[in-house]
């Protein structure tokens, strides 16, 4: 049997072509590997204010797209989170079993409450939440950022003291450090990490740009004047963003790529990263607008819904019991 694996995905449907190189590549490779669990935390989402129509309509594009990117539904249990009672249920048993200290020490809503003017008890609680969402299933790895280690480790924290007080009842997650990969950097700044919330709209490409659009924010990517083109992040960053990315999205190591392009023109090798966006991102866009014509979105997610209900019931139902809820 494999060990199990969970993993979450913001509903923004505005994703990178960095997203899916660092992100939804590695899920359709941990499914080969790993009982996979991916959903789409749309609770979490509400910790700050959403557009409820726009979050709606953010949750279904986000699961096409990665459909369309190759997350493979016959390996992973993809389903939303708030369709799912028992995230919620289970969240509250927990926080129940959690000190207001353990949450002070959160590093994120430190951060994230100083950059809202509104916040709310659950960007204060969210934490817990999360951890409801790994430990529901008994995952054993959580694909981890390092900015989110710290959201693990208090899993593991809840985890451990509620199985020292009533027996063991969850597992003790794990987190997985993602392979490194390819590190898509901004266009027009690439010493900076590619963001879909970018302010510059010339600094990221996105899975669903038009080709005209690629060929105008590669065109007009950051180069510099030495006029040679070399791997090298540290003297030339906006270069090696563009070997990267040819890289990345046409199948060579990076080493193969300066080696085609040695004695070529900046233009050369910008034209040529273009040329193998455009393929495959319209490869992505066509099924995308497939897929979205259809019932397909629907039918993953009542699948995935119906099927992780049934494993997260059994859980909740055990720790329910534990603490003498119900009759």
């Amino acid at each position: 049997m494999k060990d199990r694996l969970l993993t979450g995905l913001q509903p923004s449907g505005n994703l990178t072509i960095g997203n899916y190189v660092g992100g939804i590549k590695q899920i359709t490779d941990y499914a080969d590997n790993y009982d996979t669990y991916l959903f789409v935390p749309d609770l979490h989402a509400i910790t700050v204010r959403q557009d409820p129509a726009l979050l709606r309509k953010r949750v279904r594009e986000v699961v096409g797209i990665y459909l369309a990117c190759g997350v493979d539904p016959e390996k992973v249990h993809l389903y939303v989170q708030s369709e799912n009672l028992y995230h919620a249920n289970l969240s509250w048993l927990l926080e129940c079993h959690t000190t207001y200290g353990e949450l002070q020490k959160m590093t994120q809503f430190k951060t994230k409450s100083r950059n809202h003017d509104y916040v709310s008890c659950g960007l204060f609680t969210y934490p817990v939440l999360m951890a409801a969402d790994i430990l529901l299933y008994s995952a054993k790895y959580v694909p981890t950022g390092a900015d989110q280690t710290q959201h693990v480790e208090l899993a593991r924290d809840i985890a451990q003291k509620f199985n020292n007080r009533y027996g063991e009842h969850f597992v003790m997650p794990n987190c997985l450090i993602p392979k490194i990969g390819a590190r898509i950097r901004d266009l027009q700044e690439p010493e900076k990490k590619m963001s879909k919330s970018a302010e510059n709209p010339k600094a990221s490409i996105f899975l669903m740009d038009e080709p005209k659009d690629i060929k105008k924010k590669i065109m007009s990517a950051v180069t510099d004047s030495e006029g040679v083109i070399r791997y090298d992040e540290q003297n030339q960053p906006g270069i090696a963003n563009l070997l990267t990315i040819y890289a990345a999205y046409s199948g060579c190591t990076v080493d193969e790529a300066v080696q085609k392009f040695t004695g070529a023109g900046y233009g050369d090798l910008k034209k040529a990263v273009v040329a193998v966006l455009t393929e495959k991102l319209g490869a992505f866009r066509e099924e995308y607008e497939r897929i979205m014509a259809t019932s397909r979105v629907d039918d993953v997610l009542d699948a995935g819904r119906d099927y992780t209900t049934a494993v997260a019931k059994e859980k909740y139902d055990e720790i329910r019991n534990v603490l003498g809820l119900g009759r």
